[in-house]
């Protein structure tokens, strides 16, 4: 994995110890050491999930919404492993172990059921603009992951709700750099820090830290790849598509990055209004 600015990191990393950054749970790494053996137990894996019931649920319903990617139904959680496959699975396990990670809030759910409606949206365009480069399991999983920073710095920095409103109208500077006048960090360095401590993909790791940056979108000898700069393009997309359907609009990201987006995934306006009329049901579809 390529981490530009590496000192940089190594500051930011050191200067975000006192914030606190979610352990990876102990569940993901049970999970991850038997994923790591040559011959994974499925039943073992199994026994796990399905001793947090909750877990268990959430899992299944994953494995037969159509906008994770998947079709069919299954009843337990050692048939969701089989369908899903284990990396598939775990990366599941950890966007649903994330929310259970912090504090019931009413901002926090707000939060949580945009994450939510961002990662399903996500999943769903894959199937219709990125001409199957980038899968749907890994939209849907960035999706869920690509703002987790924002939650940790609300429950960790005084002050920080008034910092992310002003972030989300400023029209000029990009959406990191306005945190960074106030803090010595921003969401996007949070959430790429939990999503290597919880052991995520590097593509996804990488998209997270870059998601604000014009420049990955529009240039394509910059890292990450190609999948990283779509994963960034799709949820972006799908968060101006549920803009749009809500009739609020509680940032100025679209007018920012929108054109790249729809340079990236060779989409026009007449596009994105063709896709919204059919995003109706995937938005409003309750989990």
């Amino acid at each position: 994995m390529t981490i530009p600015n590496s000192s940089v990191e190594t500051q930011l990393a050191s200067s975000l110890y006192t914030i606190g950054i979610p352990p990876c749970p102990a569940i993901l790494n049970r999970i991850s050491a038997e994923m790591q053996k040559n011959e994974p137990d499925l039943n073992y894996l199994s026994s796990i999930i399905s001793a947090d019931v909750a877990l268990a649920a959430s899992l299944i319903n994953i494995t037969n919404s159509p906008y994770f990617g998947f079709r069919g139904r299954v009843h337990s959680s050692r048939e969701a492993l089989i369908v899903l496959g284990l990396q598939v699975a775990s990366k599941a396990i950890a966007g649903i172990i994330m929310r259970r990670a912090f504090p019931i809030s009413p901002n926090l759910e707000r939060f949580w059921d945009t994450s939510t409606r961002i990662a399903r949206l996500s999943g769903w365009l894959t199937q219709r603009v990125t001409n199957n480069t980038l899968r749907a399991d890994d939209a849907y999983t960035f999706g869920l992951f690509r703002d987790c920073g924002i939650p940790i710095l609300l429950t960790r920095i005084p002050g920080y709700i008034d910092i992310l409103s002003e972030a989300n109208h400023d029209t000029a500077r990009s959406f990191t750099e306005t945190e960074g006048r106030t803090l010595p960090t921003n969401h996007a360095v949070v959430g790429y820090l939990l999503a290597q401590s919880w052991r995520l993909p590097d593509e996804t790791i990488l998209s997270i830290r870059h998601h604000h940056d014009v420049e990955i979108l529009t240039t394509p000898s910059i890292p990450p790849s190609l999948n990283s700069r779509q994963m960034i393009a799709v949820a972006q997309l799908a968060e101006h598509l549920l803009q749009q359907h809500s009739g609020l609009c509680f940032t100025e990201e679209w007018i920012k990055l929108g054109p790249a987006c729809l340079h990236l995934l060779n989409l026009n306006e007449d596009d994105v209004k063709n896709l919204l009329a059919e995003a109706s049901p995937v938005i409003d579809a309750e989990d």
